[in-house]
């Protein structure tokens, strides 16, 4: 009796067989890439949005006409390999952690850092194994949340190296961090702090 209720449920499965088998193909495909996709994303490189005044006038040029966020590749390979002051790096926020923020490194371990407010002294001291971040804009401390809000960064939050301006078409190109120009004023360590 039961068998006979199950033979048309067993014949509709058959009829339907290759879409099934080639659902379940493409889905397994699908899914054994998303493997190597989180590994790419977390340890080569993904695309960074820039948006707000704390990059301007550097990045997010456009910012005054229009609200389209810029595009730049964050190399996530050994981010800290070679890291030299003007070099724009990716971190995670240390009053929003869930948050991924992107700014100017100013300052290497040991170097004084003559800081703007609202950071509570005029200088800083970079301690060992921290950065000094502050973004190009808002030199007013209202339009960037950087440094001078929270004090240098240890580098372990560092993420990547923003290297390449992708979006829009006009800034296409490697980003050439060697030809800022700094305003806040740095007293280099002379040698570093181990």
């Amino acid at each position: 009796m039961a068998t006979g209720r199950l033979t048309p449920l067993l014949n509709r499965f058959r009829a339907r067989g290759p879409f099934i088998k080639q659902t379940s193909f493409i889905l397994f495909n699908f899914m054994t890439w998303i493997p190597a996709v989180i590994w790419f994303n977390s340890n080569v490189g993904d695309i960074v949005w820039i948006q707000g005044g704390s990059m301007y006038p550097y990045l997010n040029t456009d910012i005054n006409r229009t609200t389209k966020k810029d595009a730049c590749w964050n190399s996530k390979w050994e981010p800290l390999e070679g890291l030299r002051r003007g070099m724009i790096v990716s971190f995670w926020s240390p009053p929003h952690p869930e948050v991924e923020a992107v700014k100017r490194v100013i300052g290497l371990e040991g170097d004084i850092v003559f800081t703007r407010k609202p950071f509570p002294n005029p200088r800083a001291t970079v301690p060992a194994g921290h950065i000094w971040v502050e973004g190009d804009g808002g030199h007013n401390g209202k339009e960037t949340l950087d440094s001078n809000t929270y004090g240098p960064i240890p580098m372990n939050l560092v993420t990547g190296r923003v290297t390449y301006s992708l979006w829009p078409w006009r800034t296409f190109g490697p980003i050439n961090w060697w030809e800022w120009k700094p305003k806040t004023r740095v007293i280099k360590a002379k040698r570093r702090i181990r």
